[in-house]
């Protein structure tokens, strides 16, 4: 393949890929932990909201929320010193509160999720690259060996007919 040809290809090239070439000719790795490399990202915010997320999605979280609501109601309910009597406006209210606190916190944690699945995918990607153009290049290798020995197969073929002609020829000759 011409040169000028070769550096063309590679400059079209996008940098990720331009990446797995250099690991491939460098012969080093491309493998990575992507959880810590993420995770060592993450601000103060956003780890709070990972755990904020990770806590209201449990089943932790939902037997706390429920005892509470029934230790609120239970302590509301047909009694004249209740702080919040029977329609309980102020749980509703509480209960207002905590969901509209606790989405956008969820949501952004799934949003975080998402940028740390495509970068999965991306790695994924650059692994899956690198193993095929490893695979091409042993496949180069082995058509190689092949025709190789192949040649070689040829040569001592064409050497071992030389030499049954050469011992044929010297048995005609005799008597």
């Amino acid at each position: 393949m011409d040169t000028n040809r070769l550096i063309q290809q590679i400059q079209q090239l996008d940098e990720q890929e331009r990446a797995v070439v250099a690991a491939l000719l460098n012969q080093s790795t491309i493998a990575r932990d992507i959880n810590q490399e993420f995770s060592g990202q993450l601000t103060f915010g956003q780890r709070v909201a990972d755990r904020v997320a990770s806590f209201g999605g449990s089943w932790s979280f939902l037997g706390l929320f429920l005892g509470s609501m029934l230790l609120w109601i239970l302590s509301n309910v047909g009694r004249p010193e209740a702080f919040d009597p029977y329609p309980f406006i102020l749980l509703n209210l509480v209960l207002s509160c905590v969901a509209a606190i606790q989405a956008p916190v969820i949501m952004m944690s799934q949003n975080r999720q998402s940028v740390r699945d495509r970068l999965d995918a991306r790695h994924d990607y650059e692994i899956n690259l690198k193993a095929e153009m490893e695979v091409m290049g042993l496949h180069t290798k082995v058509d190689e060996l092949r025709d190789t020995q192949w040649a070689a197969l040829v040569a001592l073929q064409q050497r071992q007919i030389e030499m049954l002609t050469h011992i044929q020829s010297h048995l005609e000759r005799r008597p």
